[in-house]
């Protein structure tokens, strides 16, 4: 393994600052950032001992990319159930909804800090036989850390913007040496395995997690409780919105469905912390509260029920897509309920799968409040329009599934004895 100077001078200088990685995790604690309770875990300190046996290390930073390692973690356990899996995450929002959809048996800890001690820790403790990095996680001393010790290495699904590729091609030769530290690099659309090739990085067959996968979890009674609470009203739900989206949306809904004993409108905020100020602003009632749907607009504000809202609703709103910045969430939650998706022109990090449903009429494309107050009326006056839309979407998610058995024919080779 080869490294470079500004990969050495990066260990050195945050070697240098590790000894104030615990206050500054006390304070990120206090901001609500990090789990006080778990703040020996990010120091790479484990709250358990090591099971015996092969062990693969499954890592995403948040909400989206832990979740979207589901799938394969089913995979992985239906293939080699002899093997222990530890899955890490970077955020206490990743965690508890983890906490609530890992298997039994699968093993969550923090991730550890990127610094020399940590690491070091973290490695020792566990030592993983194959480690699998989600997306674009390249913390420069776990990688060449792991590697150094022989742990074979995937980064699957992996994304890249054209930022950050701009910005890697500026130290090239330390692109190179960090992304060669991998023996299996799988990118999850044609944009970034160009960027990857033009760093000098060969990658294999392409695999976004993010299109596979079962649909959410929902509980049974409670999806009766609030459908007799809906009392027949048609439901639009706004997913994973952003600030500066709620409002624009909710004056949409308004002129697609001004009765609002006709029609309600569910805001799930991407950050449910948002949920108290998002009501206030809208004039919403708020589950976080335990407040009933009863006006116009709800704000659902609670951790791992978007499977029992997008049950719910009639139409789907795809947050994340109406303001420059975020590049949109994943269409496919919805679409493997079988629903009708709206979203908004700033969906660049799913911008290929998006064209893909556009193009089979499985979601459109609002550019503006206007035209999707205009769609918005549209799917809600003609309900068999709105069917065949979500049928067309729950059609398009059940093609994806080929693209995990292709990539656990690669992952295989590389797995524990």
């Amino acid at each position: 393994m080869t490294t470079t100077l500004p990969l050495a001078l990066y260990g050195v200088a945050t070697g240098v600052l590790e000894p104030f990685a615990p206050a500054i995790l006390r304070s990120r604690a206090r901001r609500g950032k990090e789990d006080a309770r778990r703040l020996s875990e990010r120091l790479g300190r484990a709250p358990r001992p090591r099971p015996d046996g092969g062990l693969v290390w499954l890592h995403g930073v948040s909400v989206g990319e832990t979740t979207s390692l589901l799938p394969l973690i089913a995979a992985l356990r239906a293939r080699r159930p002899d093997l222990t899996l530890l899955v890490t995450s970077g955020t206490v929002t990743a965690a508890s909804l983890l906490g609530q959809r890992l298997p039994e048996g699968v093993i969550h800890q923090y991730a550890p800090v990127d610094a020399p001690g940590a690491v070091r820790r973290f490695l020792d403790h566990w030592r993983p036989g194959l480690a699998v990095f989600v997306e674009s996680e390249l913390w420069p001393n776990l990688i060449l850390a792991a590697a150094a010790r022989d742990v074979l290495l995937a980064l699957v699904s992996a994304r890249m913007t054209q930022a950050s590729a701009e910005r890697w091609a500026g130290w090239a030769g330390s692109a190179r040496a960090l992304l060669g530290a991998f023996d299996l690099i799988l990118p999850q659309d044609a944009a970034t395995e160009a960027r990857f090739r033009t760093l000098g990085v060969a990658p294999g067959a392409r695999l976004n997690l993010k299109l596979v996968g079962e649909p959410l979890p929902a509980d049974p009674a409670e999806l009766a409780r609030l459908q007799a609470a809906v009392a027949g009203r048609k439901v639009v739900l706004a997913a994973s919105t952003h600030p500066g989206e709620e409002a624009p949306i909710a004056e949409a809904f308004r002129k697609a469905a001004p009765d609002p004993a006709a029609a309600l409108l569910i805001v799930v905020p991407r950050h449910p912390d948002r949920g108290p100020a998002i009501a206030r602003e809208l004039g919403a009632t708020r589950r976080g509260a335990d407040e009933a749907p009863t006006g116009a607009i709800h704000v659902a504000d609670t951790l791992g029920e978007l499977g029992l809202f997008i049950r719910l609703a009639d139409v789907v709103v795809m947050g994340g897509s109406f303001v420059p910045g975020v590049g949109g969430h994943n269409p496919l939650e919805p679409a493997r309920i079988g629903r009708p998706i709206l979203t908004g022109p700033y969906a660049f990090n799913a911008a290929d799968t998006y064209a893909d449903m556009v193009s089979d009429a499985a979601a459109i494309e609002a550019s503006d409040g206007a035209t999707l107050a205009r769609h918005l009326r549209g799917l809600l006056h003609n309900p068999a329009i709105a069917r065949r839309m979500g049928e067309a979407a729950l059609a398009y998610a059940g093609r994806q599934g080929a693209a995990l058995d292709g990539a656990m024919a690669l992952l295989e080779p590389l797995l524990p004895a």
